[in-house]
């Protein structure tokens, strides 16, 4: 089948699902696992920073997809505290593209940036562009964004932990006080995500079927859907099919 072909078939298909998703349950909040960008730079022989380059790219092309279908919030899982101990020959580059990436998205002045995760762990720069970025969108009534860089679901839940714990010491409360009262909700306001709603949808990339430690307070009912296509190669229809399996799911939460 001709390239030609192959692109009318492609588009043909993409209508269908768009068709198929016009009366369909949207998630409002979607988070994304960024993975396989180093797989895809290998599959080609290429320097791996161009495996994380052309993430970043598919990452700003999602974006649009999701801003055209009305999605409201937007998690990227962009780097770890796991890959914070990656070799300098590879994070150096790929802190470099995030911050690129994190510019553009700022520039852009069409979203809300929020960074998620432990700022702290980061390189001085790649904390200084995350919050910069954050305070130039801050008033930006768009999609919202949150940009998960440093991020860690056990780093998260510690950090919400110690803040709840400082702020009963502000308050002159004793921990027996706090023990005795402290609910899941006094934790959820102490989240890096604290006051956005929890994500409908999660989806992995790559093949690879594990949380890696993402939002994992957050996503307890979260549906989730993993594609096999390596990050860079995730196509607008690996998206449809990914919304279309989550409106034909029934969402119990528990019950």
């Amino acid at each position: 089948m001709g390239t030609r072909l192959l692109h009318v078939v492609y588009r043909l298909y993409e209508r269908r699902l768009r068709h198929q998703l016009e009366s369909a349950r949207l998630p409002g909040h979607v988070a994304v696992m960024l993975d396989g960008n180093r797989r895809w730079a290998r599959a080609f022989g290429a320097p791996t920073a161009s495996g994380h380059q052309a993430g970043a790219e598919r990452a700003q092309e999602f974006l649009r997809w999701c801003d055209e279908l009305d999605i409201r919030v937007v998690t990227l899982f962009l780097l770890s505290t796991d890959n914070l101990r990656r070799s300098e020959d590879e994070l150096v580059p790929l802190l470099g593209i995030i911050e690129n990436l994190i510019q553009d998205l700022a520039a852009a002045a069409r979203w809300r940036v929020h960074p998620v995760g432990a700022l702290d762990l980061l390189p001085d720069r790649t904390a200084t562009v995350l919050k910069e970025a954050a305070d130039a969108t801050r008033e930006i009534d768009g999609m919202h964004i949150n940009v998960a860089v440093g991020y860690g679901g056990r780093q998260e839940i510690a950090d919400a932990v110690r803040a709840l714990l400082l702020e009963q010491a502000d308050r002159g409360g004793s921990l027996e006080e706090l023990a005795g009262t402290v609910t899941a909700e006094d934790i959820a306001r102490h989240l890096y995500t604290k006051g956005q709603p929890d994500p409908d949808l999660v989806i992995r990339a790559s093949g690879e079927q594990r949380q890696s430690g993402f939002l994992l307070w957050q996503s307890a009912n979260s549906e989730y859907y993993f594609c096999e296509a390596l990050w860079p190669d995730f196509r607008l229809v690996d998206f449809l099919r990914a919304l279309r399996s989550y409106a034909e799911r029934e969402r119990r939460f528990g019950r």
